[in-house]
């Protein structure tokens, strides 16, 4: 249990690390976390791979993005995370604000772990 333990703590520190890279548009950390065949898809639908990804930031960027009920599932190899996000930022001068579910896919390549999968979902209104 307590190597479980440190595991999920591990996952948390990616999860955190990914997502201040993705408040600061941090391009070169952004391509050390995502696995090279990484695949987003995102609230309307769209996919994006690893290069798209990162490139969307000559275009999109964060004023603030806040996670919340971090769930970390742990299967062989594999971490499944899911959390609630609330984030307000640009695209192409437009403002965004969004609340989605988040649910992401870890996976541990060569012992080190990459986020292969990112999926965001509009959150259900109360």
């Amino acid at each position: 249990m307590a190597e479980s333990n440190e595991l999920k703590d591990t996952i948390r520190a990616l999860q955190s690390d990914f997502d201040a890279a993705e408040l600061e548009a941090d391009e070169e950390s952004l391509r050390r976390l995502l696995a090279d065949d990484f695949l987003s898809i995102g609230p309307r639908g769209f996919v994006l791979d690893k290069e798209e990804w990162v490139n969307r930031h000559v275009h999109f960027r964060y004023d603030s993005l806040e996670t919340s009920e971090m769930d970390i599932r742990l299967y062989a190899g594999t971490a499944i995370v899911r959390n609630i996000q609330r984030n307000k930022a640009t695209y192409k001068d437009q403002r965004v604000e969004l609340a989605v579910r988040v649910s992401q896919v870890w996976v541990n390549q060569q012992d080190e772990w990459r986020l292969a999968a990112i999926q965001f979902s509009p959150l259900a209104e109360d």
